[in-house]
C-alpha cells in the first residue's frame, strides 16, 4: 500500500505526517532531513498510517518533502511530445539529457515564488520526482527487479525556468535554479517493491490560473527510471533524499522553430542580434508573471497514489 507522507510548519514546529483523505497523522519522531525519515522513519509512518488522523491540512503550511542540502538531478525532453516540439525526433534520439539544479530553487508547494526582475520568459515545467535512497558512489546497474533499493518514493517537481537566460547564455543551471525555481511536494508518497509499476501510468496536469497548459501520462516517458538511474550512475553519486526530475510533458511556452527557419536565421544574423529576435519574439507569448497561479498535480486514475495538488503564486520582486 502506497504512503502519503507530508511534511508541515504548524505553531512554529516542522513535523511529519501521513495524510489520508483530508486530515493529517502526525509521525511521533523527530526527522530534520528526508534522509533521516528514509532511514529512520519507517516504522513511525507504518503506526501512523493506521492512526486516525487529527491535523487539517488547511490549518497547516505545507513545506517541501524534500529538504535541503541534498542534489537536483533532471532529465531533459523525456516525453515524446515534448521531444518533437523541442525540434528533436524521438524515434532517431539516442541519448539520454541531463542538467542540474541548484538546491537553493527548492521551496514549499504552496509557497510564492518570485520572479527575478531581469527575467521575462518565465516558463514552467511539472515533472515526476523520483526521490532516491541508498548510497551510489559507483557505477551501479539498476533493473525494473531492483529498483526499489534505489527509489524511496515520488513527489510533483516544477522545472520553472528562465528562458531568456538559459536559451541566450546557454546556462541551463543558471537559468532553472534561481530560488523558488523547484517547487516540490506536497506529498511524498513511499512505494513499496509491488507498487513501483504504477509509475508506469500516471497523469500529469499542470494549470496557469484555471487554464490547462500540460497533460501527458509516464507511459510516454522515452527513458524509464531503471535505465536512467543505471546511466546516471556512471557519472554522478547520490545520497538518499537526492531526487532526480523524469522530464516535462508538452505544452511549454518556449518552443524550437522548424530546423530550416534556425539554420537560416543563424546563417543571416549574429548570434547576439539572433537571441534579441528570440526574446522580443517570444515576449509576446503567455509566459509567467506576477499575479499568475500554477497547479500542479500527479496521480493515477485509481486514486491509489496521487501526489495532491501543487499551488505556487508567481510574484514581483520587493523593491
Amino acid at each position: 500500500m502506497v504512503v502519503h507522507l507530508v511534511r508541515y510548519e504548524h505553531n512554529e514546529r516542522i513535523s511529519w505526517g501521513v495524510l489520508a483523505g483530508d486530515v493529517i497523522s502526525p509521525l511521533s519522531g523527530d526527522y530534520p532531513s528526508t534522509a533521516d525519515l528514509i532511514d529512520g522513519g519507517r516504522s513511525d509512518w507504518t503506526e501512523a498510517a493506521t492512526t486516525p488522523g487529527n491535523v487539517k491540512p488547511a490549518e497547516v503550511r505545507l513545506l517541501s518533502p524534500i529538504t535541503t542540502p541534498c542534489r537536483v538531478m533532471c532529465q531533459g525532453a523525456n516525453y515524446r511530445q515534448h521531444a518533437i516540439e523541442s525540434g528533436m525526433d524521438p524515434d532517431r534520439r539516442t541519448f539520454n539529457l541531463f542538467f542540474d539544479k541548484t538546491d537553493a530553487a527548492v521551496t514549499g508547494p504552496c509557497d510564492p515564488v518570485t520572479r527575478p526582475a531581469h527575467v521575462t520568459l518565465l516558463d514552467y515545467e511539472i515533472e515526476l520526482a523520483l526521490v532516491l535512497r541508498g548510497t551510489v558512489h559507483a557505477p551501479t546497474t539498476v533493473t525494473t527487479e531492483n529498483l526499489h533499493d534505489y527509489v524511496f518514493g515520488v513527489t510533483i517537481g516544477n522545472d520553472l525556468s528562465a528562458r531568456d537566460v538559459q536559451l541566450p547564455q546557454g546556462q541551463f543551471l543558471k537559468g532553472k535554479s534561481y530560488r523558488g525555481f523547484c517547487p516540490l511536494g506536497p506529498v511524498l508518497a513511499v512505494l513499496e517493491a509491488e507498487d513501483l509499476g504504477l509509475l508506469d501510468d500516471l497523469e500529469l496536469r499542470l494549470e496557469v490560473n484555471g487554464s490547462l497548459r500540460q497533460a501527458d501520462n509516464t507511459v510516454n516517458m522515452l527513458y524509464r527510471p531503471a535505465e536512467t538511474l543505471t546511466e546516471l550512475s556512471e557519472f554522478c553519486n547520490w545520497n538518499p533524499g537526492d531526487v532526480l526530475l523524469t522530464g516535462t510533458p508538452h505544452g511549454i511556452v518556449a518552443g524550437s522553430p522548424p530546423p530550416l527557419v534556425r539554420r537560416l536565421a543563424t546563417a543571416l544574423l549574429p548570434e547576439d542580434k539572433l537571441w534579441a529576435a528570440f526574446v522580443k519574439v517570444n515576449q509576446r507569448k503567455p509566459y509567467l508573471g506576477p499575479g499568475d497561479v500554477v497547479t500542479a498535480s500527479i496521480r493515477n486514475a485509481a486514486g491509489t497514489l496521487d501526489l495532491g495538488t501543487q499551488r505556487n503564486t508567481i510574484v514581483a520582486p520587493i523593491r
